[in-house]
């Protein structure tokens, strides 16, 4: 009879042995890179861009108010989802950028209000329906250039149409508060 040689095996190195802080680090890293976007559509899918927060206000998310097929030319108010209707003459709160409309000032009283200024160097201009022109009734307000900001107010939802009959307008706010985020 030949014998066979046989290796010792290596006692199995518990868990907590095996897993290291930079592991951690990067698995944590690697989860909020893939989840947070994944978080971020699913909220606003299921919320539909609409949220109550109370008080009679809602949330309502920029880029989802702007993300329906609309044509400055020939659309009509029926072309604007309903949801959207809906929110006609309500209290809202939307977050996004500033844009001066003719102003070289550093306080307005008249802005659009954008969920994305630097997608205009990349994708053109904000549609109409992306826009929502913000007034400051009786006021100014200072500001806040490249600043993302938190606007509360009442939010219009009207066609406004120019000379030649081309919507340059759909959503209007009466600017109650503006904050920097």
């Amino acid at each position: 009879m030949e014998a066979t040689a046989t290796t010792p095996t290596k006692p199995r190195m518990r868990l907590s042995q095996r897993i290291n802080f930079r592991m951690i680090a990067v698995a944590a890293v690697v989860l909020f890179l893939v989840g947070y976007p994944i978080y971020t559509y699913l909220d606003a899918a299921i919320s539909g861009g609409v949220k109550n927060v109370g008080n009679g206000m809602k949330a309502v998310d920029l880029k989802s108010l702007g993300n329906f097929p609309f044509d400055d030319k020939v659309s009509t108010i029926n072309d604007i989802p309903q949801k959207w209707r809906d929110l006609d003459g309500q209290k809202v709160i939307l977050e996004g950028f500033m844009f001066p409309i003719n102003s070289a000032s550093d306080d307005m009283h008249t802005f659009q209000f954008v969920y994305n200024i630097q997608k205009c160097c990349f994708g053109g201009p904000p549609r109409v329906q992306e826009r929502v022109y913000v007034v400051v009734p009786g006021g100014t307000v200072p500001y806040y250039a490249g600043e993302m900001v938190r606007c509360t107010g009442t939010l219009h939802v009207a066609l406004e149409k120019n000379e030649v009959n081309t919507t340059i307008a759909v959503y209007k706010m009466d600017l109650d508060k503006i904050s920097e985020l």
